[in-house]
């Protein structure tokens, strides 16, 4: 009984998610039923992609568990088939309410394109349990893998919902949003399924860089009027959508403030504080990777004992993942407040630079460490931005 409770509960879960969401949802403009529908699907399409997974697996002998064939071929495996297959199978759920009138607005193709995802999340789950019926990580690895389904399928999502009008789906952005969702689907599913336990810990970071960008969107969707507003809804009575406001997100800057931030003004880029700024954000990393050891020794933590199959032993990696992602903020501070220009076009490349140069000197060095630093790479970015936006100067 209770080995059955342990898959079946966790596979409910999605479901859960989707009846919420239905209910806060305006029920004229998706109705329930063609959720229902699309969840469905994407469990059934889920079911398909898992199957193709583990026949590939049997004929090539190919599997994404580094332990079983290597970090190198499981990262290969894992974008040239597994995160394709199930990526697409998403979308194929999504088709048919793609087809319907109900789907006529950039926030529609976040609706479905997560009750889709919530279907193969529910379906996956329960398959991973049931073939691990024992142990507390599976099903730690299935909670943390499902934000993840829904953040990756409402990237692709929304790019189908902006190439929607009317009845023709016209050329987008969606082929790029779709490949840059699946490579992220890879390289996540890699934390999750094919390392050990301890690298579940380099998964939080990422989680919590999907979690704002996902609420910059939903203010930037809500700010340009996809959905109907605050007002409007109580006007005729459904008070549900008002719970989910996001009245509160007023104070960090829009997506649209800080892209204009982001481009070229008619002034030429600053070629020598694009240098300067990498040297400074390669120097604050190596000061803050240097504050994290004087600490860890200070408290007596053990450098040596770092196995990402041993979850308590992952403390010392996290200590120093720390202390080099706090150089980007602070060293994008600096350069936009040493440069006193106008955008963040000179610190944003600055860091880009010193990311670059990062990951190809770990390339040669420790090239195991590479696929941390490509993970982390774009939220490493996201502080050098932010610190940046803080040291601008005002005007």
């Amino acid at each position: 009984m209770f080995a059955a409770l342990r898959w079946f509960l966790p596979a409910l879960l999605p479901a859960l998610l989707l009846a919420i969401g239905a209910y806060f949802s305006d029920g004229r403009r998706e109705p329930p039923l063609l959720l229902v529908v699309t969840f469905l699907l994407g469990a059934v399409l889920g079911a398909s992609a898992l199957w193709v997974e583990r026949r590939a697996t049997l004929w090539t002998g190919l599997d994404i568990q580094t332990s079983v064939v290597g970090q190198g071929t499981a990262l290969l495996y894992l974008f040239c088939v597994v995160a394709p297959l199930r990526e697409g199978a998403k979308v194929a759920a999504t088709w048919p309410a793609l087809r319907s009138k109900y789907f006529d607005e950039p926030y529609d193709g976040i609706v479905y394109a997560g009750a889709a995802a919530l279907g193969f999340a529910a379906l996956e789950n329960a398959t991973v349990l049931r073939a691990h019926p024992v142990g507390w990580i599976w099903p730690a690895r299935t909670l943390l893998a499902l934000p993840a389904h829904l953040f990756f399928s409402a990237v692709w999502g929304y790019s189908l919902g902006r190439g929607k009008r009317g009845t023709k789906l016209r050329s987008n952005i969606f082929p790029l949003a779709w490949m840059g969702a699946t490579l992220a689907h890879g390289l996540y599913t890699h934390f999750v399924y094919g390392r050990g336990p301890g690298a579940l810990a380099g998964v939080f970071p990422l989680l919590l860089a999907m979690g704002t960008a996902t609420l910059f969107v939903a203010r930037d969707l809500r700010a340009k009027g996809d959905r109907p507003s605050r007002s409007s809804m109580t006007s005729t009575g459904d008070t549900r959508f008002s719970r989910l406001s996001f009245d509160s997100l007023t104070a960090p800057p829009s997506l649209e403030t800080v892209r204009a931030a982001l481009q070229r003004t008619d002034r030429p880029i600053m070629l020598r504080w694009i240098v300067f700024g990498a040297v400074v954000t390669l120097g604050a990393m190596v000061a803050g990777f240097g504050a994290s050891v004087a600490f860890g020794h200070s408290v007596h933590v053990d450098f040596s004992v770092v196995d990402e199959h041993n979850v308590n032993a992952v403390a010392p990696l996290v200590l120093l993942g720390v202390g080099v992602l706090a150089g980007f903020p602070v060293s994008g501070f600096l350069v936009a407040r040493a440069s006193n220009l106008p955008t963040l076009l000179e610190p944003a490349l600055a860091a880009a630079l010193a990311i670059m140069a990062t990951v190809v000197l770990l390339g040669f060095a420790i090239p195991m460490a590479l696929v941390f630093a490509v993970a982390f790479s774009p939220i490493a970015f996201a502080l050098a931005c932010a610190g940046a936006w803080i040291g601008r100067p005002l005007s």
